[in-house]
């Protein structure tokens, strides 16, 4: 996680996946939303961070992001949370679904980000095991995103 020049790299506090983003919501629909994870059922299963990519607005690199696999297990927990945060009132989410973890996130004034690319295309990390899905409130600083853990559901057999 360097190379890029102006680059604002993830504290390793904020790596994560993300399966379901909810957005504000009032306390009553967080309640329900944190219900209805309650009865969120899955097995642990395996994925590994392979690759860098990038996301970009309007031609501008807006994020690098290192590649998860098997994307299916990922796809499959984003399904079932999608269908429980609509069941609360949410709108379903329109975006497809590309599981990633967010390296940097990127200024108009930051690059370039071809050689970062290039170099870490090859990424291709240990495997490990996704044994629980965390509910996370972020809160938006200066210094960028802070997450709180709120809620934990541990899959089943973990």
């Amino acid at each position: 996680m360097h190379g890029v020049p102006g680059a604002r790299w993830q504290q390793e506090s904020q790596l994560h996946i993300t399966l379901r983003f909810i957005g504000e919501v009032d306390g009553d629909i967080a309640r329900d939303i944190a219900g209805e994870l309650d009865r969120l059922r899955f097995h642990p299963f395996a994925i590994a961070l392979q690759g860098v990519g990038m996301f970009d607005a309007r031609g501008y690199p807006d994020a690098l992001w290192a590649g998860v696999e098997p994307h299916e297990p990922l796809a499959h927990l984003h399904r079932k949370i999608d269908r429980m945060c609509v069941r609360c009132g949410l709108a379903s989410e329109r975006r497809a679904y590309l599981p990633h973890m967010t390296l940097a996130r990127m200024g108009r004034a930051a690059g370039p980000v071809t050689p970062f690319l290039a170099e870490n295309a090859g990424l291709s990390l240990p495997a490990f095991t996704v044994s629980t899905v965390t509910l996370f409130e972020s809160h938006l600083s200066h210094n960028g995103a802070i997450y709180r853990q709120a809620a934990q559901y541990p899959a089943q057999g973990s």
